[in-house]
């Protein structure tokens, strides 16, 4: 009886709900229709770069003498084509060495459009925005483009290129290309009025000077796109030999009384330079280099020249900043490796095309490695300062959580994805490692090739066989993952496709210490800084670096500027801009903090801070016990090891 009634009352309550849903679909169906539009197709009005000479010479004339605005006036005249209507004219956007759209059309303004001395209209590209399409008469000859650049006057404005003391002029911000043809293809004749008395230093080819006027001859433009103007008051040229000139500016007179022996010691990083890549792509190079903390940094490449920036007192504080001195063995090294030979996918035929930046841990990778070694073998910077930036490089790895989802060469399109913003946990994220992991990586292919070989061969080899062809060819060599594994394995028979795949392209790999090892060196910790960290972060003055024990680091202020994931500062819930005003019972200070991180591990009592951030204050224990720690690398073995024969001058006599 019971189960007939419950079958019953199943039965009813089924066909309510049936009832339900009848009533229901009705009232969906009254509802008002959603529109539904279809996507607008999307123009492609700028025709892609075909290898065929431009119509002309262009002549540019760049008035750079306004200082105080740091406004860098351009005027530039653009011969057309018989029967042209629509010249697009665009701005650099994708420049070599910047790894990312970088083009700064932003700082464009005024930008006006002359035909025998009327103005034109114009339009920008909707798709294209770094594209202008001008209109053009009937029987015109030649365009005139007006604009004025304006640099920034502070850094939160973008790097600053002018001071009151120098300049860096860079031509890809201040100079418009025609559209449809390689950049080779299109030939310019710059001219730039610099402030009165200024020293001036370039790549260029044919340089005339008239007054404050400098002129240079007639060059393709991706030559002159690669070739940059430092210029300024304080300015002095030292010869380095082999065709090799270092163009320095200064903030102050004082800072360019460069002992003998620190200019000797760039004479021989030309010479190591020479030696290690056993052929050269240049018919003259020039270092430029700015010593001064008023124009913004800088570090990049180019085929005929590099520009860079150091501390103001860099070349003549020798000893004391050792440690910030590798920029320009870097950069020079990018000569041979980025510029010559390049990815195939970071070729492009213009300033428009994007860039793939797969191969970046050959590029910048294999450059790293080869910076540092340079500069231990030529005396730029110590080997003692050097192992403390690969030891630095190996410790930041120890705890780095994102190398477990995220591949090196994952990290070569961070450029592009993050370019360079600061992240809040940039350990989880991770950064772009396939500098430093690159290093590291290709110093396990050295020790590889040298075990293998019973010393007789190495990456200098590898140098040799990969960068070192078509002496004094300074065009470009494309190349691809194949050429890389045939050129290794040329010097050494070996399974490299399995190594590189597994090294750069696979998540989740150990942390880069095979190299150090078999070089006959062990990441070991102290608790002092070695000769590379002491040096940053004395720097920074005020600063506290405790991102290898408490995993945190806090400014002068007491601001935490970063938090490394999975720390126990992490884990206590101390993070990026929050402000420790408190420890263990005392106002914040710098060594207060560092003397409460060594207490506690003798005391074993947590590490009680005080904390703001935002509105809120909270006291925070961080229960961590292992004191002060920051990474060195110490030798294993008696004798010489392989790491110390990679780091050892290859001058003759030298030691």
């Amino acid at each position: 009886m019971n189960t007939l009634r419950n079958a019953a009352r199943l039965a009813l309550g089924l066909t309510l709900t049936a009832s339900t849903l009848a009533v229901a679909v009705p009232a969906l169906a009254q509802s008002p229709a959603r529109s539904a539009p279809q996507a607008v197709p999307l123009p492609h009005s700028v025709p892609d770069a075909v290898d065929t000479p431009y119509a002309g010479t262009i002549t540019l004339d760049i008035d750079a003498s306004d200082t105080v605005r740091a406004a860098y006036r351009v005027t530039e005249t653009i011969p057309v084509a018989p029967g042209t209507k629509d010249l697009i004219l665009q701005l650099p956007q994708w420049i070599p060495g910047h790894h990312s759209p970088g083009g700064t059309m932003d700082q464009l303004v005024g930008v006006q459009f002359f035909a025998n001395g009327k103005l034109l209209t114009w339009h920008r590209d909707p798709v294209e925005v770094f594209a202008f399409h001008v209109d053009v008469p009937d029987g015109t000859q030649a365009v005139v483009a007006k604009f004025i650049n304006t640099s920034p006057l502070q850094p939160s404005e973008g790097r600053v290129t002018v001071t009151p003391d120098m300049l860096n002029l860079q031509w890809d911000r201040m100079s418009l290309y025609p559209a449809g043809h390689y950049v080779r293809q299109i030939k310019v004749k710059p001219t730039v009025k610099f402030p009165t008395g200024w020293g001036v230093a370039s790549a260029l080819d044919g340089k005339t000077q008239t007054g404050d006027t400098v002129s240079w001859a007639p060059v393709e433009y991706d030559t002159l796109v690669d070739s940059p103007v430092f210029a300024g008051l304080n300015f002095k040229r030292f010869d380095l030999g082999k065709d090799v000139a270092l163009d320095v500016v200064a903030d102050r007179p004082e800072n360019l009384n460069v002992k003998p022996e620190n200019v000797g010691a760039y004479k021989a990083l030309v010479d190591e330079a020479f030696l290690a890549y056993g052929a050269h792509h240049f018919d003259h190079y020039d270092i430029l280099l700015a010593l001064s903390d008023k124009l913004g940094g800088i570090g990049l490449e180019h085929h005929r020249s590099s520009e860079n920036s150091m501390q103001p007192k860099a070349l003549t504080d020798w000893k004391e900043l050792d440690w910030a001195r590798n920029v320009i063995p870097h950069e020079i090294s990018h000569s041979w490796d980025g510029k010559f030979r390049r990815s195939a996918r970071l070729w492009t035929p213009d300033y428009r095309q994007p860039m793939q930046d797969n191969l970046l841990w050959v590029y910048e990778g294999q450059n790293q490695f080869w910076g540092l070694i340079l500069a231990a073998r030529s005396g730029v910077q110590t080997k003692e300062s050097v192992l403390g930036q690969f030891a630095s490089y190996a410790g930041g790895f120890t705890y780095e959580a994102g190398r477990e989802w995220r591949s090196v060469e994952d990290t070569t399109h961070d450029p592009i994805i993050a370019n360079r913003r600061p992240k809040p946990f940039a350990t989880m994220d991770r950064n772009e490692d396939y500098y430093t992991e690159g290093a590291l990586v290709w110093v396990e292919a050295d020790q590889i090739i040298r075990e293998g070989t019973g010393g007789k061969k190495g990456l200098d080899d590898f140098a040799k066989v990969f960068f070192g062809i078509n002496n004094g060819d300074w065009g470009e060599v494309p190349y691809e993952f194949e050429d890389v594994v045939k050129a290794l394995n040329t010097v050494y028979p070996h399974d490299w496709a399995s190594f590189l795949h597994t090294r750069f392209q696979t998540p989740g790999q150990p942390v880069p210490l095979t190299g150090i090892e078999k070089g006959g060196y062990k990441l070991v910790w102290k608790e002092e800084p070695n000769p590379y960290e002491k040096g940053r972060i004395g720097m920074a003055k005020g600063s506290v670096s405790l991102s290898y024990s408490l995993g945190v680091g806090i400014d002068k202020e007491g601001k935490v500027t970063s938090t490394v994931w999975g720390s126990p500062a992490f884990n206590a819930g101390l993070v990026t801009g929050a402000k420790i005003i408190g420890i263990n019972g005392r106002s914040y200070d710098a060594d207060d903090m560092k003397a409460a991180v060594t207490a506690a591990k003798t005391d074993n009592q947590p590490i009680t801070l005080v904390v703001q951030r935002g509105d809120l204050v909270q006291t925070i224990a961080i229960d961590y016990h292992g004191g002060l720690r920051y990474p060195w690398l110490e030798k294993t073995v008696k004798g010489e090891a392989g790491l110390d024969l990679l780091l050892a001058p290859r001058r003759p006599g030298a030691k």
